[in-house]
């Protein structure tokens, strides 16, 4: 499955806004829904935080989706 670079342009990116941002999900409510759900993996550890931090070279596994938090300059 090929890794796509999200780029931020902040210190960091919460894990909901991630998933928003990509079109991972379609609602904020959803991305809440299938985080409590443990149906992401930030740096291979599932998470269930909706507000978690990410910050350049973090890395997001979301169903098909991978991700790498990149800087954004």
């Amino acid at each position: 499955m090929p890794t796509e670079t999200v780029r931020i342009h902040t210190d960091f990116i919460t894990l909901q806004e991630l998933l928003k941002l990509t079109g991972a999900v379609d609602t904020g409510g959803e991305a809440k829904i299938r985080i409590q759900n443990g149906e992401a993996a930030v740096n291979g550890q599932p998470c269930t935080q909706r507000g978690k931090k990410l910050r350049p070279g973090d890395a997001v596994s979301f169903r098909e989706h991978r991700y790498t938090i990149g800087h954004g300059r």
